[in-house]
């Protein structure tokens, strides 16, 4: 097992810096002790409460993106709901060092709240010890903080429902597949919580089915190379009928690699939404189904644990937002609900009956 790993990816379409020291995620909280993020809910008497507070939050992302993008909208919503005034919206272009300048230009303006999601959780964790001193509540997307304490360094975490996310890939795999099946598996190689989480919830439900037989995975740290992966994984094990891949821009290499063999025949499936991989799905190519989440639920949910921690109410150390499963019959409606904008003008011009 590594000790210490560093690289960058990307994941929901963003490069993410995962600095992480091993399996430190994973005795961080407990999943078992999570919620989901409907049974987060702000009555009208707190609702009063809070605007009363007429409270002031940023936003420290690590990025842009459609993804974060709507994870904003979805907080400025419920901001806005609340009466809380936004005073930054910070882009860190995924560089550590901007984003600990970012906190610090943050600090100077004394929000009541930050929700953030960490670059380098390790070069920013004095910038977020710092601001939270000073009085700021801090929500966290996905990535924990080493060493932070849940209720006193941070208000929780808000993510996917990552072990559900997986299970529902194996689950797909097992509708489509009412025969015998030969699936390869293109996994993270890398200690990154939300993947390693995925990957092994599609591992454990797969065993469910008797039809699906696992048999190849190989894994990757970049998802510049799932393109080689996939075309030496199609090479040894011709007789493939699936592969599932950890996440959407690294299919988009398996995509490729299948097109350049000629592999109409192999289905793929895996999780986000993203453009090229939609596109392939709604022309009935290789792109069986994804397993999406909801950014702009997270955005929402965000804002109202920060919210509610100002009125003492402690979160769970997980909050997980649901998902949905996507496929050629429900590209437009997935796409709206999960970013709640407009379907991509190519994507629209595809879909058209």
């Amino acid at each position: 097992m590594r000790g210490f790993f560093t690289d960058m990816f990307t994941i929901k379409g963003l490069m993410v810096l995962s600095v992480v020291v091993s399996s430190y995620a994973l005795q961080a909280v407990e999943l078992k002790d999570s919620k989901m993020a409907d049974s987060v809910l702000i009555s009208p008497e707190q609702q009063q409460q809070i605007r009363q507070m007429k409270l002031t939050a940023a936003m420290v992302w690590h990025g842009s993106s459609p993804w974060i993008q709507a994870v904003t909208a979805g907080a400025n919503k419920e901001f806005a709901e609340l009466g809380i005034k936004v005073l930054a919206v910070t882009d860190a272009q995924f560089d550590p060092a901007r984003q600990v300048a970012d906190l610090e230009n943050v600090t100077v303006l004394k929000p009541d709240l930050i929700l953030s999601l960490v670059v380098d959780p390790t070069s920013a964790k004095a910038s977020y010890s710092k601001v939270v001193q000073q009085g700021a509540k801090l929500v966290l997307l996905s990535n924990p903080i080493p060493g932070f304490v849940l209720h006193k360094d941070y208000v929780g975490i808000v993510t996917d429902d990552m072990f559900g996310m997986g299970k529902q890939a194996a689950v797909e795999l097992s509708a489509h597949f009412n025969q015998p099946a030969r699936i390869g598996m293109i996994f993270h190689d890398a200690d990154y919580f939300i993947t390693n989480t995925r990957d092994k919830a599609f591992r454990q439900q797969l065993a469910h089915y008797p039809q699906l037989q696992l048999v190849a995975e190989k894994g990757f740290v970049r998802e510049q190379e799932t393109s080689q992966v996939a075309a030496a994984l199609i090479l040894q094990h011709p007789d493939l009928d699936a592969i599932y891949v950890s996440w959407d821009a690294a299919a988009e290499g398996v995509i490729e690699a299948l097109r350049l063999a000629g592999r109409k025949d192999i289905k793929v499936i895996t999780h986000d939404l993203g453009v090229n991989n939609l596109l392939d799905m709604a022309m009935k190519g290789n792109m069986l189904a994804t397993i999406s989440d909801q950014p702009f639920v997270i955005g929402s949910t965000m804002a109202r644990l920060a919210a509610l921690s100002k009125l003492g109410q402690q979160a769970a150390p997980y909050t997980l937002v649901p998902f949905m499963t996507v496929t050629a019959d429900n590209i437009a409606p997935a796409w709206q609900q999960s970013f709640r904008s407009d379907v991509p003008a190519l994507l629209q011009q595809v879909l058209k009956p």
